[in-house]
């Protein structure tokens, strides 16, 4: 089980058989077991022809099960203790959770020292693959919001009908995987954390990834389900923008995208012009209703104040047009009481969010001429072809009472 600083203890070494899976784990609660042989057969032995993915703790490939199923299968690289607590979180969060916007876990296998994940296989690769990877044709806008609409009733479903209720704690672009009718499906549960309702967690471990780690989290630990909803929000600006999060190509000077977008979401929800914020490469091919929609939801989840932002089943029901968006923004016109309101008397202000995340970015990379600025933590990313999705290395790192511990990962 994940321990309340986070996971497991992370002592061992590459010649140590990794920590015995829990009971809970070792049972699967009824997920298939796979015998290691079977799965290197299903890959024709992990070959580089299936690689679809790899990350500082493992790999992913592609697979077909000797029934004809086709599956993705996670390996953890031998001897981490981090890689042993991401298997059993996954396996005992992901064991319980059955809904269409979720990947689903097929089975597991344990062998010796060896540990392997196996999902159903989601052909159609990442929302950030296909947002942001070079030589990708433009989203549609209709395609964008069914992805924001199906990863917020994904999110939501862990949120508030899992009990105890699931933090993902890494919602990002990568992480949400795309059939061919673009539905999505959350994935990557190596972070997640089960929660009760009155539980307010404290990590000395920040995880998460640049760009999307929610002011309180990234500032002091504490974590909530609002952490999620923070992320999603600066998901949404992405579908929005078409921007990434962090512009890596200037790490230390300017500002994150939720840094860039606050005045000009104010602006837009007051005025109802979006060219500002919508991305370039849409022009004016999206629907006005809905725009309008997404953007309140993208301003709303990205309040400062953490108690301010919505739940998820809110956000999904605004998206599908199903809810008033003065509700969702409190009763008070959108524009007003975003920019003044929620961001200008929180609890944490804009100012120094801003700098907390500067000096965080700058403790973790400062070293690291090519680092992008995204991921913090080691995930064995699942993507096809992964070099096709970004010429750019990625760093991973992991934060732990300031100090700084690094993995360097290929992007996937």
């Amino acid at each position: 089980m994940i321990s309340s600083s986070g996971g497991l203890g992370s002592n061992n070494s590459g010649a140590e058989d990794p920590p015995t899976p829990s009971p809970g784990v070792a049972l699967g609660f009824s997920k298939s077991t796979f015998t290691y042989e079977e799965l290197a057969m299903a890959t024709d032995d992990f070959s580089d022809a299936n690689l679809l993915g790899q990350g500082g703790f493992g790999y992913v490939h592609r697979g077909a099960l000797a029934d004809g199923k086709e599956v993705a299968i996670k390996q953890l690289k031998p001897g981490s203790g981090q890689g042993e607590r991401e298997f059993q979180a996954e396996v005992e969060i992901i064991s319980r959770v059955h809904h269409k916007h979720l990947v689903s876990l097929v089975g597991y296998c344990i062998s010796g020292g060896k540990r392997l994940l196996v999902y159903e296989f989601v052909p159609n690769n990442t929302l950030g693959f296909h947002l942001h990877g070079k030589g990708q044709p433009t989203m549609e806008w209709s395609i964008r919001l069914r992805i924001a609409l199906g990863s917020a009733k994904g999110l939501a479903y862990l949120h508030e009908d899992c009990h105890p209720k699931i933090i993902h704690r890494d919602i990002k672009a990568s992480n949400i995987l795309l059939d061919y009718k673009y539905e999505a499906k959350v994935a990557d549960f190596g972070l997640a954390k089960f929660a009760s309702d009155t539980d307010t967690h404290i990590s000395t471990r920040v995880m998460g990834t640049f760009g999307y780690l929610a002011p309180e989290y990234a500032s002091s630990g504490k974590l909530t389900d609002k952490s999620d909803v923070f992320s999603f929000g600066v998901m949404l600006l992405e579908l929005i923008t078409g921007r990434r999060p962090i512009d890596s190509s200037q790490t230390f000077t300017d500002e994150s995208l939720v840094d860039w977008a606050r005045p000009l979401l104010a602006r837009a929800l007051d005025d109802g012009n979006y060219d500002a914020l919508v991305d370039p490469r849409l022009g004016k091919k999206y629907n006005l209703s809905e725009m309008a929609r997404m953007v309140s939801c993208a301003a709303a989840c990205v309040r400062h104040s953490a108690r301010r932002r919505p739940r998820m089943s809110q956000i999904a029901r605004a998206l599908e047009g199903d809810t008033c968006l003065e509700d969702l923004n409190e009763g008070i016109r959108p524009g007003h009481s975003m920019y003044h309101t929620s961001y200008g008397s929180s609890d944490y202000d804009s100012g120094q969010y801003s700098e907390d995340i500067r000096e965080f970015r700058k403790m973790v990379m400062g070293t690291e001429e090519n680092a992008t600025g995204e991921s913090i933590m080691p995930t064995a990313e699942y993507a096809q072809n992964p070099s096709t999705s970004s010429s750019e290395g990625r760093h991973t790192q992991e934060i732990e009472m300031g100090k700084k511990k690094d993995v360097s990962e290929k992007g996937g």
